[in-house]
């Protein structure tokens, strides 16, 4: 089914959302079916109908093992440094990682979501009766030194991946949730690392840089034949967290014809950096008018971090998405300003990425 025009102007593609781990916890397969209803997530096919969601990155993120701390709360704090996780196993992670795959891949033979694994694919799905969805490894504990489940997974669908996420792995170093702080903490990537980033170029997989440390940026900056990319980060110079990028990184990121997608995890958008949820959709556009001088109109999109952070009040979940786009209308950004900002320089960035 073609895109309805009348309705591409305000659909939202996302950078990065959580409800596969979400559905998992849930009770995995057998929980994909209320996905198609109402849910208390902030997506299911009810909630994006309502605001516009047509689809994103779904992410396949492996939780760390439960030590009883409560990060959340550590987080609301005026000022707070959690140590980095301990690290998971291969064949630990491969377990979850392969139940997220199969929650997607049961969503879309449900009728929910379309797993896309090109541009064309995008674009055909975009504004249908399916969520466009792209498969995405947060963290890549369940790829192996040999890169045998990086292939399959490429099979499976896919197109996207972060090194890391805030712990290490055998191929870098993750960035902290530290305030404040600057993302220069720790060593970079590993030379499996190097060599993972290159092997996503040789087969066009998107490499997401929004966790690694400032050390790993660079690495990843230096290799990379790809547009440089952060689907889920903020404005540093906005925020002083350590997941947010400075402007030196923007800068680099702009050189390199890539982009960065607005996370709306609190903490990572209030400038005195607390997991409170309190927050005006200005400050929002703050960190949108930040973006967009320092990367260009091109260079921004959305990356929301729905199901995995905690997000404004004024926006509360993905049919409250409407609630952003009227800001930035009454913000003055113009129509085809906030189409790019909504879903065309995703796609635009993904053809300059994908082969």
């Amino acid at each position: 089914m073609s895109p309805d025009p009348s309705l591409s102007r305000t659909l939202i593609f996302d950078g990065h959302n959580d409800v596969l781990s979400k559905l998992r916890d849930a009770g995995g397969l057998s929980r994909c079916e209320s996905f198609l209803s109402e849910t208390d997530f902030h997506i299911d096919l009810v909630k994006a109908a309502k605001g516009g969601f047509g689809g994103g990155f779904f992410a396949m993120w492996v939780a760390s093992p439960d030590d009883g701390e409560d990060y959340q709360l550590q987080m609301v704090q005026e000022q707070y440094d959690i140590p980095l996780p301990p690290t998971v196993s291969q064949g630990d992670a491969m377990e979850v990682v392969l139940e997220q795959a199969a929650i997607l891949l049961r969503l879309e033979s449900l009728g929910a979501v379309k797993v896309c694994r090109s541009v064309t694919a995008l674009r055909e799905c975009f504004g249908s009766s399916r969520l466009a969805a792209i498969l995405h490894l947060e963290g890549c504990e369940a790829i192996d030194e040999n890169f045998h489940a990086l292939e399959v997974l490429y099979a499976a669908g896919l197109r996207s991946l972060g090194p890391v996420w805030s712990r290490s792995t055998v191929f870098g170093e993750g960035v902290p949730f530290r305030y404040p702080s600057t993302p220069d903490i720790g060593a970079g990537l590993t030379p499996l690392g190097k060599e993972l980033v290159r092997r996503c170029n040789q087969m066009g997989i998107m490499i997401d840089l929004s966790h690694l440390n400032e050390a790993g940026f660079h690495d990843v900056a230096a290799i990379s034949t790809a547009p440089l990319i952060a689907t889920h980060s903020n404005a540093h110079a906005l925020c002083t967290h350590a997941r947010n990028l400075t402007d030196e990184q923007l800068a680099i990121i702009r050189a390199s014809g890539g982009m960065v997608g607005l996370n709306f995890a609190s903490a990572f958008l209030r400038q005195d950096g607390r997991m409170i949820t309190d927050i005006p959709v200005e400050q929002m556009l703050k960190h949108l008018d930040h973006l967009i001088t320092h990367q260009g109109e091109d260079g921004v999109g959305l990356g929301s971090d729905f199901d995995g952070a905690m997000v404004p009040d004024a926006i509360n979940s993905s049919a409250g998405l409407p609630v952003l786009i009227d800001a930035m209308q009454r913000h003055d950004y113009g129509q085809e300003l906030i189409n790019k900002l909504c879903h065309e320089n995703w796609f635009n960035v993904l053809e300059r990425t994908w082969h």
